[in-house]
């Protein structure tokens, strides 16, 4: 496509969404109201906690102590143990914290770029309790939802594994007594008093929360569009999925379909991520030496893991 049509095209497709917000205001309207419903009752208040301790916890050294008793465990990704944070981490805050917690550690000069390239490939993690407790509950199946999270949380596991780039090191004796010096020593040598570490933790989790709820409106927006087109249901329902994920499993979990399709396609939707995660990821990792394509590409092979794995499982232990 030459560049001046490229330039036509994207004008006219923002024309045809504002059109669609003044002869549609009702849909838009009730988008954005949604958008600030999942954002104030499920993104906001599981999110804001989590960031403002990381920060804390990052300025006082328990990185330094983490990465001393989980050295071991993070060579098995060809990683050193200063890693351990962003990878722990994300797997209790869920997605996108991975990619927050990988730009903290890599702007405090705690790991390489490399390391944060690799990082950001292997700790797209949901949430658990919204796998097993939202989706279980939509599905009204708890097992199967511990299926999707085994299926997801495995993918990611082996993703960090299969790209690694280190060979794996001889076992590391570890030493309480060297974590706790280390973390000692990062708390003597801060400069910045509690205050001043407190009110900057604030001020960027504000900044990035913010950056969630527009991500979050103008997909929920999009999304809802894509139900006016004349378009078969299912690929609607697709849609819906790659551009949103919660929307996404909710019109999953309603639908006709069989429960191992549902599980497959809920699966797909949480490894990949929906393109709203993925403009959240880039955000974040935005004028850094982190590469975005290399989220994008582990998340294809997130996918397509993770429905194998969870095809497998269900029909072991359902079928």
């Amino acid at each position: 496509m030459k560049p001046k049509l490229k330039s036509i095209m994207i004008i006219i497709f923002f024309l045809l969404i504002l059109l669609s917000f003044l002869f549609l205001p009702k849909d838009t309207i009730n988008s954005v109201l949604l958008g600030l419903n999942i954002w104030l009752y499920n993104v906001f208040p599981s999110l804001f906690p989590f960031f403002i301790i990381s920060e804390l916890l990052i300025n006082y050294g328990f990185n330094d102590f983490l990465s001393e008793f989980f050295r071991n465990f993070m060579s098995l990704f060809g990683l050193s143990g200063n890693a351990s944070f962003a990878f722990l981490g994300s797997i209790f805050s869920g997605f996108p914290s991975g990619s927050k917690y990988t730009r903290q550690l890599l702007d405090n000069n705690i790991i390489s770029d490399d390391e944060a390239n690799h990082l950001i490939r292997f700790t797209h993690f949901s949430n658990p309790l919204f796998i097993i407790g939202t989706i279980g509950i939509l599905l009204n199946n708890i097992f199967v939802s511990y299926l999707i999270l085994i299926s997801h949380y495995l993918g990611n596991i082996i993703i960090g594994i299969c790209f690694r780039k280190k060979k794996i090191k001889n076992k590391y004796k570890v030493s309480f007594k060297k974590a706790i010096n280390l973390m000692h020593n990062k708390r003597i040598n801060n400069k910045n008093n509690f205050i001043t570490i407190l009110t900057d933790a604030i001020y960027k989790t504000i900044d990035i929360l913010i950056l969630l709820l527009g991500t979050i409106i103008i997909f929920l927006i999009l999304s809802n569009l894509i139900t006016l087109l004349p378009v078969n249901d299912n690929l609607i329902l697709f849609s819906k999925g790659i551009l949103e994920m919660t929307q996404g499993i909710k019109f999953v979990s309603n639908s006709s379909l069989s429960l191992l399709i549902k599980t497959i396609l809920i699966t797909f939707f949480i490894s990949f991520g929906g393109l709203t995660v993925h403009l959240q990821v880039s955000s974040i990792i935005s004028n850094s030496k982190i590469k975005y394509k290399n989220f994008l590409i582990a998340r294809m092979f997130h996918s397509f893991i993770s429905i194998i794995l969870v095809y497998i499982l269900f029909n072991i232990f359902i079928n």
